[in-house]
C-alpha cells in the first residue's frame, strides 16, 4: 500500500481575492539558489518583470537555521540585499546584489533565505480583479573555500497519528532532499511526493511529518528510506522509534 502526502515548500504564493478576474503573477527571480565561497562575499540576483504592468518588489534577507527538527528564519544584519526594494517596469530586468557584510571570517557554511515579495499595487485593487502576489524564497549559502560534505543519519518515529522522518546532518554542508520515500519491510510505503522536500543544513536536524494512515508501520520490521539529493541518491535503513 502506498500513501502519498504533499510536502510543504518554503517558496509560497499569496492569493489575495477581490472578486472574479485573475491577474497573472509576472515576477520572476533567477537564480533559484545562491552559493558563495570565500574569499568572495557577494552575488547577484536578477528580478524580471514579464508582465504588462509595473511591479513593486521588496527584498529581505533572513538567517536560516534548523533546531530540533524545525526551521527558523530570523532577521540578520550579516547579509544584506542592495537595494532592498525595486520598481520593475514591464519586460525589464533588475539586478540585486547580495552581500555578506559581516567582518567575521566564514568558518563553516552559513544558511540564509532571501525573500522577494511582490507588493500590491493600488491600481490593481481598483475594479473587480483577483491579484496573485508572489513570494519567492531563495536559499543563500556563504561558506569557506573548502567545505566537507554532509553526513546524515536518519530516524523514523511514530507519535500518535503521525509518522516523523528525521535527518541529523553531522557534516558541514547542507543536503538538498527530494522524492523522499519510507518503505516498511511488510510492503507499506509512504511518499512525500516526487518534488523538493527541503534541506537539512550543516550541523542541523530536520523533521518531515506525515499523517499516520499507513497502519502497517505500527508493526515491527525494517524501515528503509530512499530519496534523491543534490549529490547522489539516498539509501538508508532506520529503526522505528515509538514516541508517547
Amino acid at each position: 500500500m502506498l500513501a502519498r502526502f504533499p510536502c510543504l515548500h518554503i517558496a509560497a504564493a499569496l492569493l489575495v481575492a477581490n472578486a472574479a478576474l485573475a491577474h497573472a503573477a509576472s515576477l520572476q527571480v533567477e537564480p533559484v539558489l545562491v552559493d558563495v565561497r570565500a574569499p568572495s562575499a557577494a552575488a547577484t540576483l536578477t528580478l524580471r518583470n514579464g508582465g504588462p504592468a509595473p511591479i513593486n518588489a521588496q527584498i529581505r534577507v533572513f538567517r536560516w537555521s534548523q533546531t530540533d527538527g524545525i526551521e527558523r528564519l530570523e532577521p540578520t544584519t550579516d547579509v544584506v540585499a542592495s537595494p532592498p526594494d525595486a520598481d520593475l517596469t514591464p519586460k525589464a530586468d533588475y539586478v540585486v546584489r547580495i552581500v555578506r557584510v559581516s567582518k567575521q571570517p566564514v568558518t563553516s557554511e552559513e544558511g540564509y533565505r532571501l525573500l522577494v515579495d511582490e507588493l500590491p499595487s493600488p491600481v490593481q485593487w481598483q475594479g473587480r480583479t483577483v491579484n496573485l502576489l508572489v513570494r519567492s524564497s531563495i536559499p543563500v549559502f556563504f561558506g569557506p573555500p573548502q567545505v566537507g560534505g554532509p553526513s546524515v543519519a536518519w530516524t523514523v518515529s511514530v507519535q500518535g497519528e503521525k509518522l516523523i522522518v528525521g535527518a541529523q546532518n553531522n557534516g558541514n554542508r547542507r543536503l538538498r532532499i527530494s522524492s523522499l520515500r519510507v518503505h516498511h519491510s511488510n510492503g507499506e510505503i509512504i511518499t512525500f511526493g516526487n518534488g523538493l522536500v527541503g534541506y537539512v543544513l550543516g550541523r542541523s536536524a530536520m523533521n518531515w511529518t506525515a499523517p499516520f494512515s499507513a497502519r502497517g508501520f505500527a508493526a515491527p520490521g525494517t524501515i528503509s528510506i530512499s530519496a534523491e539529493s543534490d549529490l547522489e541518491p539516498i539509501q538508508a535503513v532506520a529503526s522505528i522509534i515509538r514516541r508517547p
